[in-house]
């Protein structure tokens, strides 16, 4: 009777300690609760005809690989049925523009930015050889300094006739020092023929890419004295273009154009307070 009663306390006692340990890696294991989003902006493309100049500018050509074709040419956009069509050509006024293709682009740059967000694109890649189409994330006010110490969010990338997309963080961490961990890029397989719809999240501590609605890569902010590894705390505005031609992508078949890009919607997310 002795030994029950001692032992009765000790019973519960451990029993008590069983809960306390258990509930603890019950916490641990939890997952961090869903974040709930309001939207915050969207473009569905319905003025038929007229690109909305108060969201959207053509993206102005430059040197490097990716914009040295962009054209503010009237053709290569199109806006019909709630579409948005960015097109790749072979360039047939050489009288008027010396390039030898010529590219639609747009961005949102100094009239719609977001910080910590989600963004999604609904879209159709057209295929041909050296096509280069792509969304894409650069900082508003580069507040760390020159490309590349405010990052870049690659959402998608396309390249060729492939039947794979990539998403891809770069940064000075990346670039420059050549750090490839946290892992900093993925593929991902999409239907070729229809569309699919391209996503990125970036929060305080992590940026999440999506493809049609699944997670594919999270990168996250990591503890480490090397310089420029997570930039993504600052506003980042969203480019939209067709590229062709460059070092990644390869040579242009001219025979496989024109190219085309049709994008349905775009739609911007914050955070529910």
């Amino acid at each position: 009777m002795k030994k029950r009663i001692l032992s009765y306390p000790l019973t519960l006692l451990c029993s008590a300690f069983g809960l306390l340990f258990s509930g603890a890696a019950a916490a641990q294991q939890a997952p961090a609760p869903k974040t709930k989003w309001k939207l915050l902006w969207k473009e569905d493309f319905r003025k038929t005809g007229v690109l909305d100049t108060t969201k959207w500018s053509k993206i102005p050509r430059a040197t490097a690989d990716w914009s040295n074709y962009m054209s503010s040419r009237e053709d290569l956009y199109e806006v019909k049925n709630g579409t948005l069509i960015l097109h790749g050509i072979v360039n047939d006024r050489p009288d008027l523009d010396t390039a030898r293709y010529l590219t639609g682009g747009v961005w949102t740059k100094d009239k719609f930015s977001v910080r910590y967000g989600k963004i999604e694109i609904r879209a159709r890649l057209g295929e041909a050889q050296g096509a280069w189409p792509a969304f894409w994330m650069l900082a508003q006010d580069r507040k760390y300094g020159p490309y590349p110490k405010n990052g870049e969010i690659d959402i998608m990338e396309h390249l060729n006739h492939d039947s794979i997309v990539y998403q891809t963080i770069h940064s000075y961490y990346t670039l420059r020092l050549k750090q490839d961990t946290p892992q900093r890029y993925t593929t991902v397989p999409i239907d070729r023929e229809g569309y699919n719809t391209y996503g990125v999240e970036f929060y305080p501590d992590r940026v999440v890419f999506t493809v049609n609605g699944a997670a594919t890569l999270t990168y996250p902010k990591i503890q480490t004295d090397l310089e420029g590894q997570f930039p993504f705390d600052q506003a980042y505005y969203l480019l939209m273009d067709m590229q062709l031609g460059g070092g990644w992508v390869g040579a242009v078949d001219p025979s496989t154009l024109p190219v085309k890009m049709e994008i349905d919607w775009v739609k911007v997310w914050v955070p529910k307070k």
